[in-house]
This record gives C-alpha cells, sequence and structure tokens, in this order.
C-alpha cells in the first residue's frame, strides 16, 4: 500500500509537471516521515524513495543506522542550535534556517567535521503568527550574511504554506516564494543559488510543482495519518 501511495505521489508530479510544461526530473519527492516507524521508511525506500524528510533531530538519529547509507536526510523542522552538531555531517539539506544566529552554529559545527552543509532559509510568506520563518523583505541580508560563511551554503528557499482545505488558496504563496528566488538568483550571491525551492505539501504539493517547486514534502500522501501519540 505505500509503495502504490508512493508511485501515486510521482503520478500526480508527473501531470503537474506535464501541465505547465516542465520536466518532472527536475523535482524531488521529500518522503516526510516524522513519527514514522523504520518499517513503514523501508517500504517506501524499496518503492524507489531516497530522499526523506524529518521534524526532529532525534528522529534522524534514531533512524540513520537502521536504514541503508544511500538515504539524503533532509532536516525540515524548526532546528534548535543545540541540537545542530548530531545532524550536520549526516543530513543532506537543512530547510529550516531562519537566523544569523542558527547559521552560525552551523557553521561552527560543519568547520569541526570539515563538511559543508547544504541550507534553505525558511521564509514566512502569509506571515503566519503560528509558523517560524523569515519575512520576505528579511530574506536578501540574511543570504548576504550567510555568504561569508564558508561551510555553510544556501541553496534557496522554503516555506509552509497555510493549511487550507483549496490548494488554489496557497497559489500566490508559491508564485511569490518563487518570484523571491528568481531576485536573489539574479544577485550572484558568492556561495549562494537558488536552484532549491521547497514548497507544497500532501494538500498543495501539485499546485506548488505547477508554479516552480524543486522540492515537495509530503508525508501523510504516503505514509498515512500522521501518529501524534510518538511526539516527543
Amino acid at each position: 500500500m505505500l509503495a502504490d501511495n508512493y508511485r501515486q505521489v510521482l503520478n500526480n508530479i508527473q501531470d503537474a509537471c506535464q501541465a505547465v510544461g516542465r520536466d518532472p526530473k527536475e523535482v524531488t519527492l521529500v518522503a516526510v516521515s516524522k513519527t514514522k516507524p523504520v518499517e513503514m521508511l523501508q517500504q517506501v525506500y524499496d518503492a524507489g524513495a531516497r530522499v526523506f524528510g524529518e521534524n526532529k533531530v532525534q528522529e534522524i538519529m534514531d533512524k540513520y543506522d537502521h536504514l541503508p547509507g544511500d538515504i539524503r536526510w533532509q532536516m525540515i523542522g524548526h532546528l534548535q542550535r543545540n541540537k545542530v552538531k548530531y545532524i550536520v555531517d549526516k543530513v543532506d539539506m537543512i530547510h529550516s534556517v531562519d537566523s544569523y544566529r542558527l547559521a552560525q552554529t552551523i557553521e561552527t559545527e560543519a568547520a569541526k567535521k570539515n563538511v559543508t552543509v547544504s541550507v534553505l532559509l525558511e521564509v514566512n510568506v502569509a506571515e503566519e503568527e503560528s509558523k517560524f520563518g523569515l519575512k520576505m523583505d528579511e530574506v536578501l541580508p540574511l543570504v548576504q550574511q550567510i555568504s561569508e560563511l564558508p561551510h555553510v551554503q544556501v541553496k534557496g528557499l522554503m516555506t509552509i504554506a497555510p493549511f487550507v482545505s483549496n490548494p488554489e488558496d496557497n497559489r500566490e504563496i508559491f508564485r511569490k516564494l518563487k518570484k523571491l528566488s528568481v531576485d536573489i538568483e539574479a544577485k550572484n550571491i558568492n556561495n549562494t543559488t537558488m536552484s532549491v525551492l521547497s514548497m507544497g505539501m500532501t494538500g498543495d504539493y501539485m499546485v506548488a510543482v505547477q508554479e516552480g517547486a524543486t522540492m515537495v514534502r509530503v508525508g501523510t500522501g504516503i505514509f498515512g495519518e500522521r501518529d501524534y501519540s510518538a511526539d516527543k
């Protein structure tokens, strides 16, 4: 069943790309596996998934050694600075950088392990009070600051759009983030690319793909409803 769910999401991404003339290879599906047991992740891995997203450092630590080594782990949740040291050499990308202090901590810990960490800046496009992330006008100044850090590389932007019943309601959110990434790309800032646009989740990822997402984060659409009792 999980394999079928995974393939269905891939088919939907393909359809969304076809609708706007995009190559589906431009879009990476992140299987959001928070609260899900290793056995379920293995099923989705066996169906072809290689990119998994987790919200909590502890879950990455718990699962890392129990699953194949070619998984590209994504840290997509809010990251506390005191937890950075545990994952800088384990994750493929951190999606949720929203302050220079956090970027500095990533720099310090990455330097200790002699790695370069790819990050996305989290943008709260809708300015929802309940969510983390930068305001739109805060993004460029932070990009310019982080570009000076040798062990941190900004690869693009991420947003968590509002929860809506009609995915079309988030189209403008995705459009704004895409425009911001294009504007920043045009400035040719050192040590910075805008190659990744992480936006769209189970309810609205097809709209996000149509508006330029290069990464979509799908949990419920693959694994089913989240098990909140597993939250720590």
